[in-house]
């Protein structure tokens, strides 16, 4: 197979990398800038305080809410004090979406909901919702139960291991692309890509799984304790649609890198044909084969020899001299042979 076909088996690797690095852009994109509404819906997380219960709500029901959160740290009508508190702070949105850099928030009018600023990107950013509530973390822990720090204290440890996975992520994936180029040239190019892509996949898929498990316990531990406050817990979807498409793309990516190793050497069949036939020594004669002495330079004027008829001569035969030395030997140039005639 010549560089063209090199060229079409590196194509399609190429191709995935590619489309792994734009999905793991749209991932970092997330909840970056208020004026995009396709940013606005790249979120892991939502907090809901649309529906947030009335000042006046019945007391009962935010008894049954308690028991079913398991509090006992806090009574219901503290819960409706805090509700009431809630309704009138004017600084809290309708809803609070969690990003990798930052959140956004905004309010919900009419059913539309619009996103009306975001936070500066930061890195290694977790979401405090003491600091968003107006809450100091002891009273948040007393109003959302003994369960709550501990909860946080993994979400903040967890949260910058999930950064820096995206981030490595990213930059293997960008490598990648750059060192793919000269797989184009030969298999060791392919390999280094290879090994590029292997670290790629491996810190995609590390992330992916991180955010998906994290955010998928703190929708069961958070959306259990601010159901009492009628806060709805919600997860994205089109975030994780976009980190898992990054790790199938970049899986396909490896493999198909892997293959390009071993296959697709880009040099042409016919140089080699070539290269063995400008090496190659042919041979006169096959080896291990019998001829007579003479049969390479047969007499002047004398036909060459047949091992049917022997020499045929055109001219006539030369007188008989009687020498004193017998000639015994005369006729052994037309029977005698050489046993071997190598090339």
């Amino acid at each position: 197979m010549g560089k063209a076909g090199r060229v079409a088996c590196i194509f399609t690797p190429y191709i995935l990398t590619i489309a792994s690095l734009i999905c793991i852009i749209m991932v970092g994109l997330g909840c970056t800038k208020a004026s995009s509404d396709t940013l606005n819906d790249l979120y892991f997380i939502r907090l809901d305080l649309s529906n947030i219960s009335t000042g006046t709500a019945i007391t009962s029901e935010v008894e049954n809410r308690l028991k079913d959160a398991h509090i006992t740290s806090v009574t219901a009508e503290e819960i409706s004090a805090t509700i009431k508190t809630f309704q009138d702070d004017a600084n809290i949105a309708d809803f609070y979406d969690i990003g990798l850099w930052g959140y956004c928030e905004g309010n919900s009018t009419k059913g539309k909901e619009t996103v009306s600023s975001c936070t500066e990107p930061k890195a290694q950013f977790y979401f405090n919702p003491s600091s968003v509530l107006g809450m100091s973390e002891s009273q948040l822990e007393k109003q959302l139960g003994d369960g709550l720090k501990k909860t946080m204290n993994v979400y903040k440890a967890v949260s910058k291991w999930m950064f820096i996975a995206y981030l490595v992520a990213f930059i293997a994936t960008c490598v990648q692309i750059l060192v793919g180029i000269f797989a184009i040239f030969s298999r060791w190019g392919s390999c280094v890509t290879t090994i590029v892509s292997i670290v790629s996949f491996l810190f995609t898929l590390g992330a992916s799984l991180t955010s998906t498990i994290m955010f998928s316990i703190a929708k069961g531990t958070l959306g259990s304790a601010l159901d009492v406050y009628g806060v709805d817990v919600d997860m994205g979807k089109n975030i994780y649609i976009a980190t898992w498409f990054a790790v199938a793309f970049s899986l396909g990516a490896t493999i198909f890198w892997m293959f390009s190793t071993c296959c697709c050497s880009g040099r042409s069949p016919y140089s080699h044909k070539d290269r063995r036939n400008r090496n190659s020594v042919t041979a006169e004669k096959a080896p291990y084969t019998y001829e007579p002495i003479g049969a390479a330079h047969p007499p002047f004027g004398a036909q060459p020899y047949s091992p049917q008829q022997g020499y045929t001569t055109s001219y006539p035969p030369a007188p008989n001299h009687h020498n004193d030395i017998p000639m015994t030997h005369s006729n052994q140039q037309s029977s005698a042979y050489e046993p071997y005639r190598h090339a």
